[in-house]
């Protein structure tokens, strides 16, 4: 592929995208709907543009975390159904029906206050609760009979979907996850056993999923990280993950400019760094404010000419400084900040593993800056 002239661009493959989609697809079987998650701009891969590749494939549901990320996928003529899964203020319910997004309701006041605006909009408008099974952020504590009674005096808020969600769906040191799954369980069965039945049900994303985790009595799964290559690796003693799934963004940057530095030479803010023997350093055009992580200073590495290379000095805001004094690149050059050069390959967990942080971060940290481009 020829150089493209971007000073620092991520390269996204809607291939790569539909193949991890179909590798969901093909762990949860015929029987249970996917919701893919495209909150935060697709994890920094471009929401209407993953969203598009998913809908072709056939996806259910879309999930993000506000009216406003649901109201651009509905601008850009993305008709999947939307769950917006951190619900939506009251100032937001115009938008709400305008866009016909489906709210998750957090509480049971939050669900009277929803079936007050629907009627006095004259509207039935279809949510989805969830149920605080032991994260404790956000979703109802209420009990089971509380929630019944609540159920059963909406009129015209109408549950389409009961759903919760784990806090450590990949710790197997933990029994975290076995207690969250019971509490729902209890949940649902008890408004099973009042008549309640709600087409769908869900609390596996990723991780929950692909360690399998997620029981059979769940109608829809919630995969995000997936989607863009990723499952976290698990702690303790776990089966092996049943996706098989690759990441979708490359990131590269260009070098600005090429320096020959004497032994005991002082590299960016603070002389962070002194050249232990005369080095050829390059000047990369992506710093913290594109993505780069700050404490990568003078720990992280980056890929060029097909080898990994360290980052030297203090990741500035529009700056990182590589040793690259084994290679001829210059001016004009690219370098690999996430993706593969030959045999040398850096990835989002990698990547986090160096700075002290989780790949989710990595991957939404990418500024808009980065110019996305699409293959």
């Amino acid at each position: 592929m020829p150089l493209l002239p971007f000073r620092s661009y991520a390269l996204i493959s809607r291939e790569q995208i539909a193949r991890n989609y179909r590798s969901v697809r093909a762990a949860v079987g015929p029987d249970v709907a996917v919701m893919g998650v495209v909150k935060a701009d697709a994890y920094g891969h471009g929401a209407v543009e993953v969203a598009s590749v998913l809908a072709s494939e056939g996806v259910g549901w879309l999930a993000v975390s506000s009216v406003e990320e649901g109201a651009t996928l509905r601008r850009a003529g993305i008709t999947t159904r939307i769950l917006v899964m951190t619900g939506f203020l009251p100032h937001e319910w115009v938008a709400l029906l305008k866009f016909a997004l489906t709210p998750a309701v957090h509480s049971l006041a939050d669900l009277a206050a929803l079936d007050r605006m629907a009627k006095a909009s004259g509207k039935t408008i279809d949510y989805h609760l969830k149920i605080d099974s032991g994260m404790n952020r956000l979703g109802t504590r209420a009990s089971a009979g509380e929630i019944v009674a609540a159920l059963q005096s909406a009129t015209r808020a109408r549950l389409n979907g009961l759903m919760t969600h784990f806090a450590s769906a990949a710790d197997y040191t933990s029994g975290q996850t076995e207690e969250q799954t019971a509490y729902f369980a209890a949940v649902v069965e008890h408004l099973r056993y009042a008549g309640i039945s709600p087409e769908h049900v869900h609390m596996s994303s990723t991780n929950a999923l692909a360690y399998k985790r997620n029981p059979s009595w769940l109608t829809m799964v919630r995969p995000g990280h997936a989607l863009y290559g990723y499952v976290s690796p698990a702690r303790g003693s776990a089966p092996k993950p049943v996706l098989d799934v690759k990441p979708v963004l490359t990131w590269r940057a260009k070098i600005l400019t090429v320096k020959e530095i004497p032994e005991g030479a002082l590299v960016g803010y603070g002389g962070s760094f002194r050249a232990p023997q005369p080095m050829r350093i390059a000047v990369v055009a992506a710093g913290y404010a594109d993505g780069v992580p700050h404490r990568l200073s003078n720990r992280g590495k980056v890929i060029a000419a097909g080898k990994l290379v360290p980052i030297v000095g203090t990741v500035s805001m529009d700056l990182t400084t590589i040793d690259i004094s084994h290679t001829a690149l210059g001016p004009g050059d690219e370098v690999t900040l996430l993706g593969q050069e030959g045999e040398a390959s850096l990835d989002a967990q990698q990547l986090a593993r160096m700075a002290g942080t989780i790949s989710y971060a990595i991957l939404c940290g990418i500024g808009p800056r980065v110019e996305r481009v699409y293959v």
